[in-house]
C-alpha cells in the first residue's frame, strides 16, 4: 500500500512541476520518488514501533536491569524449566538481520525459526497467529530499520530431556495452533473488534489469563478465565460479577491498565507489572477503552469464589503498641507483620493516603481464593515505574538483603496473619506452599515427565528382562523333554 502510494505521489508531483529540460527533470522525478519512498518507510517503521508497543516485546526480549533493547537474555522461568528470550534485533550474527519478510512471519505467527527449529509457546506464537499481514509487514520494518543491531548472543535454552527435543512441537503445533488471521465480527461495534484484536492478538491476554490442560495448551472453555503462571496467577478477568471483573467499571479498568492501581480493589505486581510498565500505560487512550470495553462484554466464566475479591476485610481494631515487644502470647504472624509490613502498610493494614501502599483489606490479593499472589509479593517484591513514577515493596525472599529475608514459616505466618484479619480467611498458607512458589510454583503433570521416565524405563527394563529369562527357561524346559 505505502509503494503504491509513493508511486502516485512521484507522478503527482512529475505532473504539478513546470517544465525542466529533460537533463533535469530526471533526477528532480528522483528525488521526489525517493523522498516520498523515505516518507513512506518512515510511516512504516513507526507504525511497528507502536504494535511492537502493544505486543509488548521489550519486556520479554530485554534483559532486567540495562539489558540492551530487543538484545534478548530475559529469563522467562516456565513449568519446563527457563527458557531464554532470544535476540531478535537486526544483527546478521546474533539476531534476525537475515531473516525476510516470510521468515520473520514464520516465526512470529507459526513459531518456526529461520533455521527451521520451533519455538516453544513461552513465545506467544499462538495469540500472534492473529496478527494481520499488513501489521505483520510493520513489525518487520520496525525491527529491520528502527532497532539497533546489538552483536551479542542470548543464552541458549536447554530444557530437559524430552522437553529440549523442539521437533515435537511440530506435533502439538498441529494439535493446538490455529494459523489464522483477526476476522473481524461484522455484527459487533468498531471499538469491541478493536478491543477483541488488541486482546487476543496483540496484547495476547489469553496467554496468561486462560487456564493450560494437560499439555499446557490454552483450554478455550475457560477464555480468561484465569490460569497458573508458576509463582504467579493470572486471575479470572471475564465478565463474571464474582469471580471476575465484572464488578468493575470501565473507567476502573482503564486506571488500572494505565497505571496498575485502584485504590479499594487491585494493585500490579508480578507479570502483569511488566505488562503495564513496558506496554499498556504507552498505548494511546483510545487502546486502553476498546479493551476495557471489550472485556466487560466477554462470556462470564464462573468459578469457586463467593464474593468478589476486593470486597473482604476491614481495618484492624488492634492497637500496635500494645503488642510491640512482646514475645510470649503474641502472634507469630502479627510479630512479622509488625517487624516487616507495618512500616509501609500502616499498623491497621490501611495503608497510606497517597496510595503508595495499599490497604491489605479490599484489595483483591488478599480476597482472592488462593494465595499465590500474595507470597509471590512477599518473596519477590514491586517494582514497577509508571507515568516516571516508581512503585516499590522490597523482597523478602532470596533477592533480599539479609536482615530482610524470611523463611518460609515466617512468610506462611505472616499470610495467614494478613488473611485472616484483612482477607479471605478461609484460605491458609504452609510452609511447603511458599517452598513450591519460591521454587517457581507446583509443576503441572507433563513437566514431571522427565523424572517419571527413567523408573519407567527401569520397570520397562525389568519386565523386558524378565521375559526373557522366562522365555529361555521354558525353552530349556521343553528340549530336556520335562
Amino acid at each position: 500500500m505505502f509503494s503504491v502510494w509513493a508511486g502516485m505521489h512521484a507522478v503527482q508531483a512529475q505532473t504539478a512541476a513546470p517544465a525542466q529540460p529533460a537533463a533535469a527533470s530526471a533526477p528532480a522525478a528522483a528525488t521526489a520518488t525517493a523522498s516520498a519512498s523515505a516518507s513512506a518507510d518512515a510511516l512504516l517503521v513507526e507504525k511497528g514501533r507502536k504494535l511492537a508497543v502493544a505486543a509488548d516485546c521489550a519486556a520479554c526480549h530485554t534483559a532486567p536491569k540495562g539489558g540492551a533493547s530487543f538484545a534478548g537474555g530475559y529469563p522467562l522461568g516456565s513449568p519446563l524449566g527457563t527458557i531464554y528470550a532470544t535476540n531478535i534485533t537486526p544483527s546478521n550474527t546474533a539476531g534476525i538481520g537475515s531473516y525476510s519478510l516470510e521468515d520473520f512471519s514464520r516465526a512470529l505467527r507459526q513459531g518456526v525459526r529461520k533455521d527451521g527449529a520451533h519455538l516453544y509457546p513461552a513465545m506467544p506464537y499462538t495469540a500472534y497467529a492473529q496478527i494481520t499481514d499488513e501489521d505483520t509487514e510493520a513489525l518487520y520494518a520496525y525491527f529491520m530499520h528502527g532497532v539497533k543491531p546489538v552483536d551479542q548472543a542470548a543464552p541458549q535454552t536447554a530444557l530437559p530431556f524430552p522437553f529440549n527435543i523442539r521437533m515435537s512441537m511440530a506435533v502439538w503445533n498441529a494439535l493446538y495452533l490455529k494459523d489464522q488471521r483477526f476476522k473481524p465480527d461484522a455484527s459487533k461495534p468498531p471499538e469491541w473488534n478493536h478491543g477483541a484484536y488488541l486482546v487476543d492478538a496483540l496484547a495476547h491476554c489469553s496467554t496468561c489469563h486462560t487456564p493450560r490442560n494437560a499439555m499446557m495448551a490454552e483450554d478455550s472453555s475457560r477464555y480468561l478465565g484465569g490460569g497458573s503462571l508458576g509463582a504467579w496467577y493470572a486471575p479470572n478477568i471475564t465478565s463474571d460479577a464474582i469471580n471476575g471483573i465484572g464488578g468493575w467499571t470501565e473507567a476502573e479498568l482503564v486506571q488500572y491498565l494505565k497505571t496498575g492501581r485502584v485504590p479499594g480493589k487491585a494493585q500490579a505486581a508480578g507479570p502483569m507489572a511488566e505488562a503495564i510498565e513496558h506496554s499498556l500505560q504507552h498505548l494511546p487512550d483510545s487502546d486502553i477503552q476498546a479493551i476495557a470495553s471489550y472485556l466487560k462484554q466477554t462470556a462470564a466464566v464462573a468459578g469457586g469464589e463467593t464474593q468478589p475479591r476486593y470486597s473482604y476485610g476491614k481495618a484492624s481494631l488492634q492497637s500496635e503498641d500494645t503488642q510491640r515487644g512482646l514475645v510470649d502470647g503474641a502472634d507469630a504472624g502479627w510479630k512479622v507483620f509488625s517487624g516487616s509490613c507495618a512500616h509501609c502498610h500502616q499498623a491497621n493494614a490501611t495503608g497510606t493516603a497517597n496510595g503508595e501502599y495499599p490497604s491489605l483489606f479490599h484489595n483483591s490479593v488478599t480476597g482472592a481464593d488462593r494465595a499465590d499472589n500474595l507470597v509471590a509479593t512477599i518473596l519477590h517484591g514491586v517494582d514497577r515505574t509508571v507515568q516516571g513514577r516508581a512503585h516499590f515493596m522490597p523482597a523478602f525472599g532470596d533477592a533480599a538483603s539479609f536482615t530482610d529475608r524470611l523463611s518460609d514459616q515466617e512468610i506462611a505466618d505472616v499470610s495467614n496473619y494478613v488473611l485472616t484479619q484483612y482477607g479471605n480467611a478461609a484460605v491458609k498458607v504452609q510452609a511447603a506452599d511458599v517452598a513450591a512458589v519460591r521454587a517457581g510454583g507446583k509443576p503441572p503433570l507433563i513437566a514431571q515427565l522427565p523424572g517419571l521416565i527413567v523408573p519407567a524405563a527401569v520397570v520397562l527394563l525389568v519386565l523386558v528382562l524378565a521375559f526373557i529369562v522366562i522365555r529361555q527357561r521354558r525353552k530349556a524346559a521343553t528340549s530336556s523333554g520335562v
